[in-house]
């Protein structure tokens, strides 16, 4: 692929999804976009595929384009961590701050093909001191067809023996032939909405909880920046923003700050959460141990 051409899928990605490919990359626009290439019938390989867009300005070409380079890497409680810390110290405190009201809104931003937010919703309804509050579950995910396989709740046997307890399994799924279904006491508690993290959060209400992690990872700083300020419109004054592992605010926004007592958990500057650590041999103490294998 020439310069042009590849200056043109850079500039693409990161204007509408943010994604920054750099020349090391190439190897992930070919083996991603030449499946295209193929089935569409465009002539010219990777090059023929940018001149296509360019004269035809095809948005659902675009897109097409944009889902095929968005990773949509998941597992059920991926990691682990980040919902131990929800049950040990999150919702101890929202339990407490929220009792008049006994609503919870939670964000899973870049949710992929659903386990983050049906993770979220099993371990809300495991959780006793929810037992009669409205909770919210809002997950959304630039790509449609994404959405649509998360709506779905249907998930592969290699699917459901990534990271979800044998227990969970049992109580929240039913078997349909080799694939397994997510009942609908979890599946309706979570509403799947198409959102674009590089576009104004318009409709979305305030949150309690931002689950954003694994994504800030592939932008640029400005596009982090962008993401943390979008993210700032949308939380309450004492939510709590879960990043990745390897995510940090700190270098990024001002805005937030981590709370030290807890890794990959930040707060606004001014926000009055404070942990309560509660039952530290919980459920999510026990995933590792007991997921399938």
């Amino acid at each position: 692929m020439n310069d042009l051409d590849f200056k043109f899928f850079e500039n693409l990605l990161q204007r509408e999804s943010g994604l920054v490919i750099t020349p090391e990359k190439m190897y992930l626009l070919e083996s991603r976009l030449l499946p295209i290439v193929q089935k569409k019938g465009i002539q010219g390989g990777l090059e023929g595929l940018a001149q296509e867009i360019r004269s035809t300005k095809d948005v659902d070409l675009q897109r097409t384009v944009i889902e095929a380079m968005t990773t949509n890497e998941t597992s059920f409680f991926r990691d682990n961590t980040p919902f131990q810390r929800m049950e040990e110290n999150l919702l101890p405190y929202f339990v407490k701050e929220r009792s008049m009201q006994k609503t919870l809104r939670i964000w899973s931003a870049a949710c992929s093909s659903g386990q983050e937010p049906y993770s979220i919703a099993m371990l809300l309804r495991d959780y006793p001191d929810l037992a009669g509050w409205k909770i919210e579950i809002v997950a959304t995910d630039l790509s449609l067809d994404i959405l649509t396989q998360a709506r779905s709740g249907i998930y592969s046997q290699f699917e459901v023996q990534r990271g979800l307890p044998i227990q969970m399994l049992i109580k929240y799924f039913t078997q349909q032939g080799n694939s397994w279904a997510i009942k609908p006491v979890v599946r309706d508690m979570v509403t799947f909405r198409a959102v674009n993290l590089m576009e104004k959060m318009i409709g979305l209400g305030q949150f309690d909880i931002i689950f954003c992690r694994n994504v800030l990872i592939y932008f640029d700083v400005p596009t982090k920046a962008k993401v943390i300020a979008a993210i700032k419109t949308v939380i309450k004054p004492d939510g709590v923003l879960l990043l990745g592992g390897a995510e940090t605010v700190i270098g990024v926004s001002n805005d937030f700050k981590p709370v030290p007592e807890i890794k990959g958990i930040y707060v606004q500057k001014d926000s009055t959460f404070a942990t309560d650590k509660k039952n530290p041999t919980s459920l999510t103490n026990t995933v590792a141990k007991t997921a399938v294998t």
